[in-house]
């Protein structure tokens, strides 16, 4: 069986122009990266398109060790909706190096659902990550540089600050770390420390911004520290919110790639859905309503985080209605759910299946209190039984849900073709906009106590 690089490596890629026509975009509005990466001007979003465009999200059930698939089963969605005749693009985030380079691995896909060129797309990309991590540390070294002045200085209070370093990898040895040893010359002795770019605030806002302008506004209102008088500084008091903007000219831009199968992929921001929203830039998801007729696009971890934040936050800041609702489940993961050890996930056990089946029901509850249809999307395995899967369809029609059985890794959109009629039925025929969990106006702790 060839690894996903190997399968990757098979593919002649189509030159990006190429893609972009797909799209109606011309050749003069590309941001050539070489020949199969290119930046999208935000121009080509019009309002009037995204109204008429079809929003699909893929959630899945809570995270497994065993893994889900959710980013190969957006890809593998897009690509079988491809092949039905209905024009859509995949709209997905930025792997960062962290999780690249430690366990988890890349984020372009697997099998024949990837995202080309993966190496490009899992390493440098085009430098949205670095140009986030230089916005940061450009904040970092204003604050030092200020509680270092003499005749600038703000009076903040080096023990408030709580903004940090970033840097775009795993190292634990530089999560809590002293600064401004050395001398009188390099700075305030200080405790601070390092986050992975992924972390960033910035990265956060830039995923919510909708332009520069925005942009420029939203650094402005980073909150940095405190004075020794107890009084807020933020970055706009320090004059770093311009400069900052000016470092993410480029990277405000939405990456165009392509699927293995030659469909048009959007890819851009990355923010972890553990502490941030989890989700690509509301450009990118913009811009790809903008030039398709549908866009698919997934959310970190399960669905009651990812998916949460996704439309309690994003949809409602950008005003977005997604129109079908895509939850991943495996056989194996419904085991581990039902009380099976990781170890035995390959072997047949229905009982654990059963059992399992709460975890599904439950998310499946939450993503109907939004007002929104779900398609449960069986992402098989090479050792699910058909009893089990059986078990799993059976259980979500007494629910009133269609479930549908997805080969994407092993088949590409031809394993994807049954999932994709169903979602383009529920998204077609979908009535009313969907419905927020909660009002942005309340209270934090009502917001917590209702989700």
């Amino acid at each position: 069986m060839s690894s996903d690089i190997q399968i990757a490596r098979k593919v002649k890629l189509q030159h990006i122009q190429k893609i972009a026509k797909k799209l109606g975009v011309k050749e003069d509005d590309l941001e050539l990266y070489g020949k199969y990466k290119a930046k999208l001007p935000l121009s080509l979003i019009k309002k009037s398109n995204i109204r008429k465009s079809k929003l699909i999200l893929v959630t899945a059930i809570s995270p497994t060790p065993a893994g889900e698939g959710k980013t190969t089963m957006s890809i593998g969605l897009t690509q079988g909706m491809n092949q039905i005749g209905k024009q859509t693009t995949v709209v997905l985030r930025e792997p960062s190096l962290g999780p690249v380079f430690g366990i988890k691995g890349g984020a372009a896909g697997g099998g024949w659902s990837q995202v080309l060129p993966m190496e490009d797309i899992n390493l440098h990309f085009t430098g949205d990550f670095s140009a986030v991590e230089k916005a940061h540390n450009l904040l970092s070294a204003l604050i030092d540089n200020n509680i270092q002045s003499k005749t600038k200085s703000l009076n903040i209070d080096p023990r408030t600050v709580v903004w940090k370093r970033v840097m775009d990898m795993n190292d634990r040895a530089l999560r809590d770390i002293v600064i401004g040893l050395g001398g009188t010359g390099s700075g305030i002795p200080r405790e601070t420390g390092f986050d992975i770019t992924a972390a960033s605030e910035i990265m956060a806002i830039l995923c919510l911004s909708d332009d520069l302008i925005d942009l420029k506004k939203r650094l402005g209102s980073i909150f940095v520290g405190f004075t020794f008088d107890k009084k807020p500084i933020y970055a706009r008091d320090l004059k770093a919110h311009g400069a900052m903007t000016v470092l993410l000219k480029d990277a405000i831009k939405p990456n165009l790639v392509q699927t293995i199968e030659g469909n048009p992929a959007i890819i851009h921001g990355g923010p972890f859905a553990n502490i941030a929203q989890g989700t690509n830039t509301v450009i990118a998801t913009r811009m790809g309503m903008s030039l398709s007729d549908y866009v698919v696009t997934e959310a970190g971890f399960g669905c009651d985080l990812g998916a949460e934040k996704f439309l309690d936050i994003k949809c409602v800041s950008a005003g977005l209605s997604p129109k079908a609702i895509v939850l991943v489940a495996t056989i194996r993961a419904l085991k581990y759910h039902g009380g099976a050890d990781l170890k035995s996930l390959k072997r047949s056990n229905q009982k654990a299946v059963k059992a399992g089946l709460v975890n599904m029901e439950k998310h499946i509850e939450n993503v109907l209190q939004f007002g929104i249809q779900p398609v449960v999307a069986i992402n098989k395995f090479v050792t699910d039984t058909d009893a089990e899967i059986q078990i799993v369809i059976d259980r979500c029609a007494e629910l009133g849900i269609k479930a549908v059985v997805a080969e994407v890794w092993a088949k590409g959109g031809k394993g994807a073709i049954d999932l994709a009629k169903a979602v383009v039925e529920v998204a077609d025929n979908a009535k009313k906009k969907f419905t927020p969990m909660y009002d942005w106006n309340w209270s934090v702790e009502k917001k917590i106590e209702t989700i």
